[in-house]
C-alpha cells in the first residue's frame, strides 16, 4: 500500500512558518470503521522538505502520534518566499507519496507593527494640522471675531 499526500496548511509568523499537517486517510476498516493510518501503524515518521533561493534542505525527520498536528520552522529570513512539501512513512511502509508543494512568504517583525505605526504617525499630523490651524484662528486669520472697517475692506 503506498500512503497518500498528507494535507499541509501553511501560515506564515515573524522569521518563521507555521505548518499545519493532516495524515492521510486510510482505506482500511475493522467492524465498518474507517481506520486511521495511526490505528493502524500506531506512530508515523514524517520528513518536511523546504525550498528557498538558498535551494532546497531536508529537514530532520520526526515521529507523530496525532492524526492532525503543528510544526513551527524557525529562523528563517523575513519577507522571503519559502516552499514546502511533507511526505510520510511508517516503519513497516516505506511507500509515499509526498504533498503538493505550497509556498508562502515569511512576515518580518518590521512588517507587524506597520499598521500601529501608520495609524500613530496619522494621528500626530492630525494634531499639529489642528493646532496650527487654531492658532490661525486665534490670530484673526480664520473666522475673524471682528469685521474689518470698510476702508480696509
Amino acid at each position: 500500500a503506498i500512503l497518500g499526500p498528507p494535507e499541509v496548511n501553511i501560515s506564515s509568523c515573524p522569521n518563521c512558518l507555521n505548518v499545519t499537517i493532516k495524515l492521510p486517510a486510510s482505506h482500511f476498516r475493522d467492524n465498518g470503521k474507517l481506520l486511521s493510518l495511526i490505528d493502524i501503524y500506531e506512530e508515523l515518521d514524517y520528513d518536511i522538505t523546504l525550498k528557498s533561493q538558498d535551494g532546497e534542505h531536508k529537514r530532520p525527520r520526526q515521529r507523530t502520534t496525532e492524526e492532525v498536528f503543528s510544526v513551527v520552522i524557525e529562523e528563517l529570513y523575513p519577507s522571503r518566499n519559502y516552499c514546502l512539501s511533507v511526505g510520510v512513512t511508517a516503519s513497516l511502509n516505506k511507500n509515499s507519496v509526498p504533498s503538493p508543494w505550497k509556498c508562502v512568504t515569511a512576515d518580518s517583525e518590521a512588517q507587524q507593527g506597520y499598521h500601529e505605526a501608520a495609524v500613530a504617525g496619522a494621528v500626530c499630523v492630525s494634531l499639529i494640522i489642528a493646532a496650527v490651524l487654531k492658532c490661525v484662528h486665534a490670530a484673526g486669520f480664520i473666522f475673524p471675531k471682528f469685521s474689518l472697517p470698510q476702508t480696509l475692506v
